[in-house]
């Protein structure tokens, strides 16, 4: 099989275990924070997952939800799992903001004719490391 998520992505590596894997994304200029939740076992669905490893799942989905409110302070934190095109289970944690290229409508519409306005940070990723080190 042939599955991106399998292999290494683009993006900063926030964390990593025998389990999943924490990406920031780098290639979503218009969403700093972009982070991806990925299982590490080809899984296609939640429910694939045994109980406790939905639980560590979602546990760490949370944490980069938190991660990157104290970070970044975003209006709102969308998440999606999706698996459409790579049907291998991951979680987006996407930080929106109101003035960005897409807000309120989800990050894959099309574009407001404006555009959004950059709210990275220096050193995004240790930030967020060090944010997602802090949690219990």
């Amino acid at each position: 099989m042939n599955c991106e998520l399998c292999t290494t992505l683009p993006g900063v590596e926030l964390y990593a275990d025998e389990r999943l894997r924490v990406i920031l994304v780098d290639n979503e200029p218009d969403y700093p924070g972009f982070c991806r939740v990925i299982w590490r076992e080809h899984a296609r669905e939640m429910t694939d997952l045994a109980p406790a490893d939905r639980a560590y799942l979602m546990d760490w989905v949370w944490r980069v939800e938190a991660a990157l409110r104290a970070t970044l302070n975003p209006d709102k934190i969308n998440l999606a799992s999706l698996g459409n095109v790579v049907p291998h289970l991951h979680w987006h944690v996407i930080p929106r903001f109101a003035d960005d290229a897409h807000f309120p409508a989800p990050v894959w519409a099309a574009k407001k004719p404006a555009g959004g306005v950059a709210h990275g940070a220096p050193d995004l990723a240790g930030r967020l490391r060090a944010a997602l080190a802090a949690r219990p």
